[in-house]
């Protein structure tokens, strides 16, 4: 497994679609995830580190998860099948719960816990980006500093 921190969300064009991008903290690998839009804004709530006034989805659980004494202690990103991630979320008491990547990702921001990749993941959809294209990352850095989770509303 390797550790991977969040860079951000974006949509992609043209198909409109959010993804989150996360990167290998000991190398040069990006992985991008299409998510959700609810997904893409709960992530982004979470790393711009805003609180709603009523807890969402993500916020429930991490209260209930701090109510209850349940201390998660890593997300993991485990597998892609047919282009789905898959993942887990890992419990200090041993417990191991089946969860998509993008609800771990933003129950992970919230608690402050790691997220690690399968090697094997990594080695299939990871993205490697030599020095020359940091100008890129960059770019999509301060593109993200811009953001509001809003951006990720759909109507209807």
């Amino acid at each position: 497994m390797r550790e991977l921190d969040v860079v951000g969300v974006r949509v992609e064009m043209p198909s409109n679609q959010p993804i989150v991008l996360l990167r290998e903290v000991d190398g040069e690998r990006f992985l991008p995830i299409w998510v959700g839009p609810a997904e893409a804004s709960a992530i982004a709530h979470a790393q711009q580190g805003i609180v709603p006034a009523r807890p969402l989805t993500h916020d429930l659980f991490r209260d209930v998860l701090l109510a209850t004494g349940q201390e998660l202690t890593e997300v993991r990103i485990t597998d892609l099948r047919d282009g789905v991630f898959y993942g887990i979320l890992a419990f200090a008491s041993g417990v191991e719960v089946s969860a998509r990547p993008s609800d771990s990702i933003a129950l992970a921001l919230r608690l402050g816990v790691r997220i690690v990749c399968a090697d094997e993941v990594l080695a299939e959809a990871g993205i490697a980006i030599p020095d020359e294209q940091e100008a890129e990352v960059q770019k999509f850095r301060e593109f993200l500093d811009q953001v509001t989770p809003e951006d990720f509303d759909t109507p209807g």
